[in-house]
């Protein structure tokens, strides 16, 4: 039986549940969001086509915010060590700047993506930047 997506009927979605929650307790921890990405790789293969989606879409969701983390971190550093000679200062705000909205970014994706999930539904597009 499928439904009116075409995916097939119900799917367990503790497994990506966990995975969203694990991401939201990155901003505590950090280390729950590797965790996270762990078990989204492990369980993604033998998912089904609904839940496939949303762990397709929180594998994105990390590399994507890791590179973004890098480059803001990156800045921040760079500025900091520059920030002697006032040349680093607006690195430093672009790096600060940076990390905030790539933590506002991964909080937003999480909760679209679980909104997604207490719904039964696809992620609809787990590929797409933004949520």
């Amino acid at each position: 039986m499928t439904d009116r997506l075409g995916y097939g009927a119900a799917e367990d979605r503790t497994m990506p549940a966990v995975v969203y929650g694990l991401y939201f307790l990155a901003f505590a921890t950090g280390i729950t969001a590797l965790i996270g990405l762990v078990i989204a790789y492990a369980q993604r293969d033998g998912a089904g086509a609904k839940m496939r989606t949303h762990y397709t879409f929180l594998i994105r969701t990390f590399w994507m915010s890791i590179a973004w983390w890098i480059i803001g971190g990156f800045l921040v550093l760079f500025g900091g060590v520059f920030s002697i000679i006032l040349v680093g200062l607006p690195f430093l705000m672009l790096g600060g700047l940076i990390l905030a909205l790539v933590g506002v970014w991964w909080a937003i994706r999480c909760v679209v993506g679980v909104i997604y999930l207490a719904r039964d539904e696809p992620y609809p597009r787990p590929e797409a930047w933004l949520a």
